[in-house]
């Protein structure tokens, strides 16, 4: 059966893709849609769908996925997958509440305490109303940024 999209690399294209098998650069997905591509390509091996997928291990539809992703969106969305829209979920923090909890932790602690805790920043924040609830893992990966 005459194959609806047909992978044609470039040499840029193809030398990038083999940089990323030979040296694994990127996640396992990037690794294994590169592998994908390189066998596909019509001007070098042109393996058939079912013998890429058993040899990269997917199945034969991941295969005809990345094809069609190659031919219709282009390499860079091909290889690397299409990027977010936005993140799965609102920051908690804006910039200038991120401002409050660096200035809170530069300050004293509280009387009795000698210094700040994430969990200490966390309920204070929580008490001054800056939001009205946040986890001190947030609270920490916001002080990891100024760092």
């Amino acid at each position: 059966m005459q194959k609806k999209y047909i992978v044609r690399l470039t040499a840029d294209e193809r030398a990038t893709l083999a940089d990323v098998v030979q040296k694994l650069k990127g996640s396992s997905q990037k690794v294994r849609r590169a592998q994908i591509l390189l066998k596909a390509d019509a001007d070098g091996p042109g393996w058939t769908d079912a013998k890429i997928a058993e040899a990269v291990g997917c199945r034969t539809k991941t295969v005809e996925n990345v094809r069609e992703r190659l031919v219709t969106s282009g390499f860079e969305v091909a290889l690397n997958g299409r990027p977010r829209d936005h993140a799965p979920r609102p920051k908690v923090l804006d910039g200038t509440q991120e401002a409050q909890v660096i200035a809170m932790r530069l300050g004293p602690p509280p009387k009795g305490f000698a210094n700040w805790t994430l969990r200490l920043l966390a309920e204070n924040v929580v008490a001054l109303e800056i939001v009205p609830a946040i986890s001190h893992e947030t609270i920490r990966q916001t002080l990891k940024k100024v760092d």
